[in-house]
């Protein structure tokens, strides 16, 4: 297996994710591993089941056309 040293994360997100593991009762580098693997693997079915509860939700909607609303943002 590979190994991979990161350099100058973030001391909050450290922190975060140590709680993360302590919380789950897992070393720092089993949830990493496990944040990685997540990241990389698990999330693309999870991503078109969001996506098509968001459609259901949003149907027979009527709804403004995004660069319209980008034209409004920057004239303020």
């Amino acid at each position: 297996m590979a190994q991979v040293l990161i350099r100058n994360i973030d001391d909050a997100v450290m922190a975060r994710l140590r709680a993360r593991a302590r919380h789950r009762g897992v070393p720092l580098e089993r949830e990493l591993r496990d944040v990685l693997s997540a990241a990389v693997h698990g999330d693309r079915a999870t991503f078109k089941d969001e996506a098509e509860r968001l459609r259901r939700r949003l149907a027979g909607r009527r709804h403004t056309h995004s660069a319209r609303l980008l034209r409004q943002d920057r004239g303020r």
